[in-house]
């Protein structure tokens, strides 16, 4: 997976990531949320660089900071509000959100997914520990379509995703 993630050139990631972005602006439930947990993508994911300076004025759009073990949401306020933080990772800067109860939909990144929902992270644990604390909140993997595999390792206390975003194929 990593390999066909690292052979992706910057042109055909964002080819592929046109059409799952397209399609997560036309779900139910990104048009309905006023308060959307995002990502700012890395060079090997679904890029979403453009798409959270699209939206952070029309939606309140939380990206992570990575803090110590664990991932502080943050609200994206424009690029200005951003700065290089751990991993080379744009972050926002300023105080962290806690209102967990008030995020409407997260869109979570994942190095693979299956059909079930079931999410492979980069072995850190930051999702991990972040997503039980969104229990009623929407969750949609989104990936690139060699992402999505037949079966991914979980365990029971493993957090699934409501909905796994893909193309051409979607769901769960």
């Amino acid at each position: 997976m990593a390999r066909q993630k690292a052979g992706l050139t910057p042109d055909e990631r964002l080819h592929l990531s046109a059409p799952l972005l397209a399609a997560l602006e036309s779900h139910p439930a990104f048009g309905a949320a006023s308060t959307v947990l995002l990502y700012h993508s890395l060079p090997d994911e679904v890029d979403t660089h453009a798409f959270v300076r699209k939206w952070w004025r029309a939606k309140r759009l939380l990206l992570p900071v990575v803090v110590g073990a664990d991932l502080e949401l943050r609200e994206y306020k424009g690029e200005e509000s951003m700065a290089l933080g751990r991993f080379g990772i744009e972050e926002p800067v300023g105080k962290a959100f806690t209102d967990y109860g008030g995020i409407d939909l997260a869109v979570v990144p994942g190095v693979a997914f299956d059909r079930r929902g079931n999410r492979l992270g980069r072995g850190r644990g930051y999702y991990d520990r972040l997503l039980p604390s969104l229990p009623s909140t929407y969750k949609i993997g989104i990936c690139f379509p060699f992402q999505l595999v037949e079966e991914v390792p979980a365990e029971p206390f493993d957090i699934r995703m409501d909905e796994v975003l893909t193309f051409p194929v979607s769901g769960r």
